[in-house]
């Protein structure tokens, strides 16, 4: 598993061009279906957005009712959000250590592609962990991530017919994806990681998967579907803190 890897957006350019995204296409079935899946599994208001980026899913979380702390490790992120935001609650964590939030608080902890950027299972369980503390006894993640059939397939908002190694890459891997929505075209490095993987990673973070959720595309829609429509780009799984013995 790689331990080499960097966050590609904690960079201004590639900061900026995904400010200006609004989010179509294969994008939009990630976001389309979280309204229902929140209000089926949160009770309460109080929310963290767990790498936020510039602040785009802390407001989505805002208009739908949350008090709502952003949270990323990338400045340039971070400045962007509070640029475009100025009355939200945007905060950088360079070190991971989010202990300052406050312990069995939260009703929600939201992260929407985060953990695409997160190598290793030891990271990824010490990140989980930390975020499963700032749960309030009933409260919940919802963990949305890049499902590992989006980089061996074309898409809407994504190519990657330029990088065959995908195919052959194992869970905990680098892979490649070209984002077809901005103007900065290049490569986006991200780990592929497997369902089974995850199952591993919230067992040892302390974690219970409750429910995954796959969202497909349909022709009703304003999009014009590549492979949305038959393979899932996305998976949204909803975890709770195991209950102490």
């Amino acid at each position: 598993m790689p331990t080499d890897f960097s966050n590609v957006y904690d960079d201004t350019t590639r900061a900026a061009a995904y400010d200006r995204l609004e989010f179509p296409g294969t994008y939009y079935l990630a976001y389309r279906d979280l309204p229902a899946i929140i209000a089926e599994h949160v009770k309460g208001k109080r929310a963290v957005d767990f790498g936020c980026g510039t602040g785009r899913s802390t407001r989505f979380l805002r208009n739908l009712g949350f008090d709502v702390v952003g949270v990323d490790n990338a400045e340039p992120m971070v400045e962007l959000a509070l640029k475009r935001d100025p009355q939200g609650d945007y905060r950088c964590f360079p070190d991971g250590n989010l202990d300052p939030l406050g312990a069995n608080t939260y009703d929600l902890v939201l992260s929407v592609f985060t953990f695409d950027n997160i190598p290793t299972m030891e990271k990824k369980v010490r990140l989980f962990a930390a975020l499963g503390r700032l749960l309030a006894p009933s409260g919940r993640i919802v963990n949305l991530v890049s499902s590992p059939e989006i980089y061996v397939n074309e898409w809407a908002s994504f190519s990657t017919k330029d990088f065959p190694e995908n195919r052959t890459a194992k869970s905990g891997e680098k892979v490649r994806i070209i984002m077809l929505d901005v103007e900065d075209r290049r490569p986006v490095e991200d780990i592929v990681w497997s369902d089974e993987d995850y199952g591993k990673v919230y067992t040892l973070s302390g974690l219970t998967p409750m429910k995954a959720y796959k969202p497909l595309g349909n022709e009703q829609e304003p999009y014009t579907w590549v492979n949305e429509t038959r393979i899932a780009p996305w998976t949204v799984y909803v975890l709770k803190r195991k209950m102490k013995q």
